[in-house]
């Protein structure tokens, strides 16, 4: 379906009701030709609402925006807010998840009328003052530091963390979040000491929401803290909290690659202990993935321009990246990690033999036979 547009004829409106733009709140001149109750100031915030989500629930907003049925009974009435109220609830999950996707992509623009559709819907369904608003205000303060609009960025934290601070039972993982984003905003604006304090908190929830300082999930807020060290050129510290962010990204994608080596070698018996555990063929989802290369590539920037080399700590890292490539299928680039820690490590005084990059060569042989 096109995109369709009907202009408004000011003097057709009802006097009483003023129609405001979806994206802006500005005066509506324009609406969504296919549903009739989506309004725009211009046909530039209708194409941006279009892109972004209103292609994938136009029509699912007329049941909500229509004038309300005349209801019988208490019953129907009920019965109708509850379709409504469920309504909402998938609309806004949607809409969520469609920003969150876009923010991953990188693509910030599209991401913004999805999150603010969840975040109305949210409103509308929770109250203004509901911690289910925070994870949304996070979305959009992300967006707006990506397209560098620190003040905008700046004011949807200040909402989430007044929620925050009003609401005691905030789930530690999105608190986590929030003083991520906080501590990015003001390593921005270059306020480092402000920015390190807001990074440690998320650091602490991390740890708190995922009960051990060794989750990867901790591995974002020492990342981050090491770009800041690294602007104060306290380089020592950054080194250290990079290894940091290595062992915990190694330590987790060798777990998985290990899991697929005794899948290869004892396949039934895996298979049934897998499915025990819940363990999945993706050990990644989208956003972990985009959080590990962005790590694990700046971590390795870092390292080759370094001018004191450390042929050790680099075959870690290109370990850590030959296993993340072959856990999100991408075998060629598994494959040159491999060579190239191996080149890396020819310096090295001889070891005993790397069992686990053994087991990884394995299960890369293998998937290329199997791919032939």
């Amino acid at each position: 379906m096109a995109m369709q547009t009907e202009w408004l004829v000011p003097l057709a409106q009802p006097r009483q009701k003023k129609w405001r733009c979806e994206l802006c709140l500005g005066p509506a001149t324009v609406r969504c030709a296919a549903c009739l109750v989506t309004y725009y100031c211009d046909v530039d915030h209708q194409n941006a609402d279009w892109v972004s989500v209103h292609a994938k629930i136009c029509q699912l907003l007329i049941p909500l925006r229509a004038a309300p049925p005349f209801y019988t009974s208490e019953k129907e009435r009920k019965l109708g807010e509850e379709q409504r109220r469920n309504r909402e609830i998938f609309l806004a999950e949607v809409t969520y998840e469609t920003a969150q996707n876009f923010l991953i992509e990188g693509h910030y623009e599209d991401a913004i009328p999805a999150a603010l559709h969840s975040l109305k819907f949210s409103i509308s369904i929770y109250g203004p003052s509901a911690v289910e608003l925070v994870p949304t205000y996070i979305i959009l303060a992300e967006t707006s530091l990506g397209l560098g609009h620190f003040s905008q960025g700046e004011e949807y934290l200040s909402q989430g963390q007044w929620i925050v601070l009003k609401n005691t039972h905030c789930s530690y993982a999105v608190q986590s979040k929030l003083y991520r984003n906080l501590g990015l905003l003001h390593a921005a604006k270059g306020n480092f000491d402000e920015s390190l304090y807001h990074l440690a908190n998320d650091v602490y929830f991390a740890c708190c929401a995922f009960g051990t300082t060794s989750s990867v999930a901790v591995s974002g807020g020492y990342f981050h803290m090491a770009n800041v060290f690294s602007h104060q050129n306290k380089m020592d510290i950054v080194d250290s909290l990079y290894c940091e962010v290595v062992d915990l990204w190694y330590d987790h994608l060798s777990h998985f690659v290990e899991i697929q080596y005794q899948k290869l070698i004892t396949p039934a018996e895996v298979d049934l202990l897998s499915v025990e555990d819940g363990i999945e063929e993706d050990v990644l989802d989208e956003k972990q993935r985009a959080e590990a290369i962005q790590m694990l590539n700046s971590i390795l920037n870092f390292r080759e321009a370094s001018l004191r080399r450390n042929p050790k700590k680099e075959a870690k890292l290109l370990h850590a990246l030959a296993m993340f490539h072959f856990l999100v299928h991408d075998l060629a680039k598994a494959d040159e990690f491999v060579v190239r820690f191996l080149q890396t490590t020819q310096s090295l005084p001889k070891r005993d033999p790397n069992a686990s990059l053994y087991h990884l060569v394995k299960l890369i042989k293998s998937k290329q036979e199997q791919a032939k």
